[in-house]
């Protein structure tokens, strides 16, 4: 996406803020590519290494070079003893200006090192390229995960509060019923206990909280106090296609790192043919065009009063003895390529870790949610039970916190599961090098405005 689209993205999503809607997932990647000086740095390298494969080109096409100069002469010599036919062309005594004007062109036939440093340089534009789209997946994730890591942090804090409003009426209601004489003191203990820790619990929680809605601040320019919260109805789906060596086999194909180090082999391939045919001659045609002229009473010996000279023919240029240095070099592009080639296996072997454990992590959030959603269900179930069984006295104040604790536990878990599903499917598309916009817009799916 060029520049000026970005302004206009963030121009629009900026508008959407300011009229009170919910920023989702694709208006906050929207954001976040007008703001990000990573991605920003990212775009002039792009430009920068775009380069490269322009001035690999440039080193087979004409070189063309002009001099020129002026210089002022004065010239004093003894004629006494010459010739009189040669007095007049040397005199004794001469002043002038004298211009002198060259152009040259040079247009390289053979030369097997350029032509090998151009494919080089046209390699390292690829690899700016694996580098910028490298860089948009990654902002994708930042933005994944900042996001989803407010909803979290948001509902750890919802669940918290609830939790402390519910131990509230459980410690209110052991010290009504310690001050009447039907209450044990070690209730009333238990009771101011739990509260105490849940106390501990909201302040981290809305530590957290700040923390990952300045995080998401920073990376889009956007408050987080109004982003679209996951769906009531959230049913999460496996992986497409349900199968892991595909998606390792993608990997190994289309991951960006790995496709960055099978680009630095490629190079490092070209490196030692560059050095391979560094002793090979170089053949170019040359022409040229100089003239030379003088304005004064300059004497003929120094210089003519105009002289014009245009030539053309070829130049052969053999190397003969460069002291080992070529020798040297090819060994040690020889090596570089090993390095480059164990670091490519390097790459593909994390790649298939990373692409296994995100796959794991969406493939078990399916059942993971739900089993979570059951045990949230039956947690609530066994609370009502609880309590109900504590008011005629077959269970106390303790087996109800017990039984809430149990509850509100469940319901964090439930939400962690979620976030961590969500966050999966990110991290799937990423190892395998296929993340892009059009899986934000799926995730966004899971979100209500």
């Amino acid at each position: 996406m060029n520049t000026f689209m970005r302004c206009v993205v963030a121009c629009a999503v900026s508008a959407a803020c300011t009229t009170g809607f919910a920023i989702d997932l694709v208006e906050s990647h929207a954001r976040a590519i007008g703001t990000d000086p990573s991605l920003a740095a990212a775009d002039q390298a792009l430009l920068a290494g775009r380069e490269k494969a322009v001035q690999g080109k440039a080193l087979l096409r004409p070189q063309v070079a002009l001099s020129a100069g002026v210089s002022y002469v004065d010239q004093r010599s003894s004629s006494a003893d010459l010739p009189p036919a040669l007095s007049d062309l040397v005199k004794s005594q001469s002043a002038g200006t004298m211009v002198q004007a060259a152009l040259q062109a040079t247009q390289p036939l053979y030369d097997a090192k350029a032509s090998s440093d151009k494919r080089q340089m046209q390699q390292q534009t690829v690899l700016a390229e694996i580098k910028h789209r490298d860089a948009e997946q990654d902002l994708i994730q930042r933005v994944g995960e900042a996001y989803f890591n407010v909803l979290l942090a948001q509902e750890a804090l919802r669940v918290t509060q609830a939790e402390k409003t519910a131990v509230t009426m459980q410690r209110d209601r052991a010290q009504a019923r310690f001050d009447v004489g039907r209450g044990k003191v070690t209730d009333l203990q238990e009771a101011q206990a739990r509260y105490d820790a849940v106390l501990t619990r909201e302040v981290s929680a809305q530590s957290t909280l700040a923390l990952r809605r300045a995080q998401y601040r920073e990376l889009t320019g956007a408050p987080a106090d109004g982003l679209a919260a996951l769906a009531a109805g959230f049913v999460p789906m496996p992986p497409a296609p349900d199968d892991l060596s595909s998606w390792q086999a993608r990997a190994e194909d289309q991951n960006t790192r790995v496709q960055f180090k099978r680009g630095e082999v490629a190079i490092a391939r070209a490196e030692i043919d560059k050095y391979k045919l560094s002793g090979r001659p170089t053949l170019d045609m040359v022409a040229s065009y100089t003239y030379k002229g003088q304005n004064g009473g300059l004497s003929q010996s120094i210089t003519p009063d105009s002289s014009r000279a245009a030539t053309i023919g070829v130049q052969l240029t053999l190397p003969l003895y460069t002291g080992g240095a070529i020798d040297s070099r090819q060994r040690e592009s020889v090596a570089k390529k090993g390095q480059a080639e164990q670091e490519l296996v390097a790459a593909q072997r994390d790649a298939r870790l990373q692409v296994q454990d995100a796959f794991l992590a969406v493939k078990t959030g399916v059942s993971r949610v739900g089993t979570l959603e059951q045990s949230v269900r039956s947690a609530q179930t066994a609370l009502e039970a609880t309590t109900l069984a504590r008011d005629v006295g077959t269970r106390t104040e303790l087996d109800v916190l017990d039984a809430q604790q149990r509850l509100f536990t469940a319901q964090l878990d439930l939400a962690q599961a979620r976030n961590d599903y969500l966050l999966g499917r990110i991290k799937l598309a990423s190892a395998a090098g296929v993340l892009q916009e059009g899986d934000l817009h799926a995730l966004n799916a899971y979100l209500v405005r």
